[in-house]
């Protein structure tokens, strides 16, 4: 199994886990926060933010930036659970200010300031993300948004979308390996769930483990009447080489006319990219910019596919 980078991330989850879980905080509009420089990959990141644990992506959360006509529907970006924004999006923000878009992020589901985000429940990140979008839009005088998640974060805006009123507000959705049938972690995390105490222990500091093993029932709830609503435009993209979302295809939404489901391997062969480095991936890039403007859209070149770490099926 190609769990190495999980793992790397792990430990450092390990060390950091006695931060405190608060509710998380949406930064003030009138308060921009620091930003850092791009990175090549997650791990690199990570490395960065964690003693800046404030620190916002490349070209973020610039609230002078007004949509232009090209690209009028800004863009949030919506973190994958454990991971803080700089770790998700120091490599594709920058890519997507450079293209014209206005761009912004938020720390959710963790304690302001801590290295560890996107930990509470679900339904809570959902809430504090669509209150930072609501803050986006007012800034910015957009109709409406357009969110790029990965992991968790491209799977609770639609929690957003079904309860909080993100229908009329969100335009396209992209999600980069999203968590959309949850996931068994390989049969460990649907093992946990048959232990009610061990199941508590990871409920305690980690709400959104349980929230999104496959058989929850916030996933059950998300899911019931249907997985998506007409007027936005959904993508995901998808790795066969997802190591945290398992079974790799549950990451994929029920087909409609405004759902697109995409494997990274169909659009190139040799592109082992697994969950963590995909939001990194220039393949993947290219492909959510292609999303956000399709009349634009350009063939990603399969010569830069990113170096292989470790061999796939590993």
């Amino acid at each position: 199994m190609r769990m190495r980078g999980w793992m790397v991330r792990a430990g450092v989850v390990a060390a950091a886990l006695g931060l405190t879980l608060g509710t998380g905080a949406v930064a003030n509009a009138a308060e921009r926060e620091p930003t850092g420089p791009p990175q090549p990959n997650i791990l690199a990141a990570g490395a960065y933010a964690l003693p800046n644990p404030r620190i916002m992506p490349p070209g973020t959360n610039d609230w002078n930036c007004k949509p232009s006509p090209a690209h009028p529907n800004p863009v949030l970006l919506s973190n994958g659970t454990i991971a803080n924004s700089y770790d998700d999006w120091a490599g594709l923000s920058q890519r997507l200010v450079d293209a014209g878009y206005c761009v912004f992020s938020t720390n959710i589901g963790g304690s302001p300031g801590a290295f560890i985000q996107t930990v509470g429940p679900v339904a809570g990140n959902a809430s504090q993300l669509a209150e930072f979008g609501d803050t986006v839009l007012r800034a910015t005088g957009a109709k409406k948004l357009d969110v790029v998640g990965h992991s968790q974060g491209g799977m609770s805006p639609r929690y957003w979308i079904k309860n909080l009123g993100g229908a009329d507000k969100i335009g396209k959705l992209i999600g980069l390996s999203p968590s959309n049938h949850g996931t068994t972690f390989f049969g460990l995390l649907s093992l946990v769930q048959k232990f009610p105490l061990a199941r508590d222990l990871v409920g305690l500091p980690l709400p959104s483990f349980n929230d999104q093993e496959t058989n929850s029932q916030f996933l059950a709830d998300l899911n019931k009447g249907g997985e998506t609503v007409p007027g936005i435009d959904y993508t995901v993209l998808q790795t066969k080489y997802d190591d945290v979302v398992t079974p790799p295809r549950s990451a994929f939404l029920a087909p409609a006319p405004n759902v697109r489901n995409v494997w990274l391997q169909d659009v190139c062969a040799k592109d082992f990219t697994d969950h963590l480095g995909i939001t990194y991936d220039p393949i993947a890039q290219q492909l959510v910019l292609n999303a956000l403007d399709p009349a634009h859209a350009r063939t990603p070149d399969c010569r830069f596919v990113p170096p292989v770490i470790s061999s796939p099926g590993n």
